[in-house]
């Protein structure tokens, strides 16, 4: 039995979930293929490198009108955003002690990291800001069959 995971999403894009979380993102082929290669959060340097890849790619996912695409960038920008933060405020990512007792943020455990989180995070704003994102995000969720099912719920 196929999974829903099993499919082209460029292909088939209706069977796209549109999900403002990050979920999915290393699921939805051929997108995960082309985008996590491009996807670094070490420093400040790794993101803009990554931030330039992606926005490359989510420029061509935009000239061609592919909402999937131009979704999985910003579900990357998020994660960048996100696990760069986390790594600046926790040493070594570590949310949780070995006690599985939450450790507190620090302000900041790793200062590259919260560069990097920040180059990512206006790069999120930016796309998500983008009239023609915003135009195919709502064209796309008017063509799924139910945009309250979201296949992208596992993670």
């Amino acid at each position: 039995m196929a999974g829903e995971y099993d499919l082209d999403f460029r292909e088939c894009p209706e069977a796209y979930r549109y999900d403002a979380s990050e979920k999915g993102v290393f699921k939805v082929q051929p997108y995960k293929e082309e985008l996590l290669p491009n996807w670094a959060f070490r420093d400040e340097g790794a993101a803009e490198a990554a931030v330039e890849a992606l926005r490359g790619a989510y420029e061509t996912y935009r000239a061609d009108e592919e909402f999937v695409g131009m979704d999985m960038v910003r579900k990357y920008l998020q994660m960048g955003f996100t696990r760069a933060m986390r790594y600046a405020k926790y040493p070594g990512g570590q949310k949780y002690a070995d006690d599985g007792a939450k450790r507190e943020p620090r302000q900041w455990a790793d200062p590259e990291k919260r560069a990097a989180a920040v180059v990512f995070r206006d790069a999120w704003q930016t796309l998500t800001d983008d009239p023609a994102y915003q135009r195919l995000k709502e064209r796309h969720q008017d063509t799924v069959y139910d945009p309250t099912v979201s296949p992208m719920a596992d993670g």
